[in-house]
């Protein structure tokens, strides 16, 4: 007897079974780069855009859609597992096509963030086949694989990035996807790529389109970088022809870059789904959601939403993407030009890169030069400034491997 209630014998270790799981290494990163006294560190680790100044500033158009907000908006209550449909709908516009968006067969959905959108595209997989199996090209976002082996897939990976060269290998993926059998999954990033910047031609986007029709696979694309590449358009002008080819697809989509809404979770998920089927992928995500989060944070939703809806938010909404992507392209290419081994990254886009250094060099780099990225030299290029970049690839330049 405790306080006058009976009580149970409890077992005195109830978490005696759970093991210390690995810290991630970026966010180790984060605090190894705080505690570095050295006014000449660079952070190339944490994936943030920065401008000129070192900051990752809220976008005028979102402080705008702030203001609006709170100036009108007379209610905080749920919106419902669905989330704010109009965003989720004005959103597929801008990253599928009118078409598209407007097709019955396509179901859409507000999720927290890119990832809350990734986890209930492979929730949905998983309950319609336990255990079937997704191609993941190696390398990818780190939290691809957990995410989705945690909700039941199995993942199979297939070569994509030859280290050797800083390339792409088209011919390497199509040859391990030979394996790949009707009703697999087949993960796509739909524009800067994450880790390696590198981008599929619209012609490989069609030799992609015609092997999931000819093998029965069913594309999902993670969209997380829309804007950050070549633009708007052209950015998708792959990921449109997949998805208007295929009778099937699902494509996760991300606010946090485009928009600068990272702590806010802003994304949506939608799939096309045969339209006797489109009922059931609706209340199988409804389902899903709704047990996972219940309803989505809305208030980064309605700045989309505002933005998108308002032309004025929206012309300078656009141009302010596009100064980004104007910057992050202007550092590629005095990266590409600073040394002839860093040359491919100037084909390259978006705010990734994967460097020719190995884990020693890496390590190396952060002791003598207070340079921080991941250990597998994956670099955030926005993290650099105009003043810093040749710094950065001078340092760089004695530990680069040489092309075989």
């Amino acid at each position: 007897m405790s306080g006058g209630l009976a009580s149970v014998a409890l077992d005195d270790a109830p978490f005696s079974t759970l093991r210390a799981e690995v810290p991630d290494a970026l966010l180790a990163l984060i605090g190894l780069h705080a505690a570095d006294p050295r006014p000449t560190k660079i952070d190339v680790g944490v994936g943030v855009f920065r401008d000129a100044t070192g900051a990752t500033p809220v976008f005028a158009a979102v402080k705008e859609a702030e203001f609006w907000l709170a100036e009108t908006q007379l209610s905080k209550s749920y919106l419902g597992p669905e989330g704010d449909a109009r965003f989720t709908a004005l959103l597929a516009e801008l990253a599928l096509g009118q078409r598209v968006a407007s097709s019955p067969d396509l179901v859409g959905l507000q999720t927290p963030g890119g990832t809350g959108a990734l986890r209930l595209g492979a929730e949905l997989l998983a309950r319609a086949a336990p255990g079937r199996h997704i191609w993941v090209g190696t390398p990818t976002w780190t939290n691809h694989v957990p995410l989705l082996s945690g909700a039941g897939l199995v993942v199979r990976p297939h070569r994509f990035f030859d280290r050797a060269t800083s390339e792409l290998d088209f011919a390497a993926m199509m040859a391990d996807l030979d394996a790949a059998e009707p009703g697999d999954i087949l993960l796509l990033h739909g524009c800067c790529h994450n880790p390696t910047g590198v981008s599929f031609s619209l012609p490989e986007w069609q030799a992609i389109a015609e092997l999931c029709a000819e093998r029965g696979l069913l594309p999902f694309v993670d969209l997380a970088y829309h804007g950050l590449g070549q633009g708007l358009d052209a950015d998708v002008a792959g990921v449109r022809l997949l998805v208007e080819s295929l009778p099937a697809a699902i494509v996760a989509y991300s606010c946090d870059k485009n928009f600068g809404l990272y702590r806010d979770r802003v994304g949506a998920i939608w799939v096309k789904a045969p339209s006797g089927q489109v009922d059931a992928v609706r209340s199988n995500l409804y389902a899903l959601a709704r047990v996972n989060w219940s309803m989505p944070p809305d208030h980064g939703a309605a700045v989309v939403r505002y933005i998108l809806e308002n032309p004025e938010p929206r012309v300078d909404w656009e141009a302010e993407l596009s100064a980004m992507a104007l910057r992050i392209g202007d550092l590629r290419r005095r990266l590409a030009a600073a040394n002839p081994r860093l040359a491919p990254l100037g084909g390259q886009q978006g705010m990734f890169a994967l460097l020719p250094l190995d884990p020693a060099a890496v390590t190396a780099l952060r002791a003598d030069h207070g340079i921080y990225m991941a250990g597998n030299g994956r670099i955030n290029i926005a993290g650099l400034g105009e003043a810093t970049v040749d710094r950065f690839a001078a340092a760089c330049a004695p530990y680069l491997l040489a092309t075989p």
